[in-house]
């Protein structure tokens, strides 16, 4: 098997990708808002991810 190919798993795909940056931009917001803390960051962008991909998803 080649390097490439070992590697490959670990990638996202574009639509993961896509979904991660829009989270990431809401998240931003959260916290530039103050609607977001540190502490709670894990926990929400989870919940914030989540919501995007199911959007997208159903409206697929």
């Amino acid at each position: 098997m080649s390097r490439k190919e070992e590697s490959a798993p670990d990638r996202l795909s574009p639509r993961q990708e896509a979904y991660l940056k829009a989270s990431k931009e809401i998240a931003v917001k959260f916290i530039e808002t103050g609607r977001l803390s540190a502490a709670a960051f894990g926990e929400t962008f989870a919940q914030i991810y989540r919501a995007v991909k199911q959007t997208v998803e159903e409206e697929g």
